[in-house]
C-alpha cells in the first residue's frame, strides 16, 4: 500500500503522513498490554506496548490479515516521557511483529486509560487487498 508524501516534505522516521488502500477493511479495537486472559503480566511501558502489538498480530490473524495490510495505528499513552524511553525496545519489538511497513501514525497522552494498570493502547486499522 503506497505512502502519501506531498512534494518537497521531508520523509517520516518509522511511520507514514498518509496511506492509500482499498480492499476489505479490518477496524482493530484498542489493544492493551495484557495477555489472552486479560491479565498484566508486567507494568514496564515497553514490556505492554510489544504485548499490545502481539495481541493486534493476533486480531489481524483471526480477521485474515497480516501486519502487512495495516494501515493506522493510533497509540494512547499515559506518560510521554515512558514511550519516548522505551522507543529503542518498543521500535525493535515493532520491527519484529510488524516489519517496516508505511504506516500512519499518531502518539497522543492521555490522563488515564480505561484499566487501571494500562499504560499504552493501540488502536489499528487494516486493509487487505480485493
Amino acid at each position: 500500500m503506497p505512502a502519501i508524501l506531498p512534494p518537497g516534505w521531508p520523509r517520516p522516521r518509522g511511520y507514514a503522513n498518509g496511506v492509500a488502500a482499498s480492499g476489505r477493511q479490518l477496524f482493530v479495537a484498542g489493544m492493551v498490554g495484557w495477555d489472552a486472559q486479560q491479565r498484566f503480566t508486567s507494568d514496564d511501558f515497553a514490556a505492554q506496548a510489544v504485548q499490545a502489538l502481539q495481541n493486534i498480530v493476533a486480531v489481524l490473524q483471526a480477521g485474515g490479515a497480516t501486519p502487512a495490510h495495516l494501515v493506522r495505528l493510533t497509540w494512547y499513552v499515559t506518560d510521554k516521557r515512558e514511550y519516548l524511553a522505551a522507543l529503542p525496545t518498543v521500535g525493535r519489538a515493532f520491527r519484529e511483529l510488524i516489519g517496516h511497513y508505511d504506516i500512519a501514525m499518531t502518539a497522543v497522552q492521555v490522563v488515564a486509560l480505561i484499566e487501571d494498570r494500562a499504560k499504552v493502547e493501540i488502536e489499528a486499522t487494516a486493509v487487505v487487498p480485493d
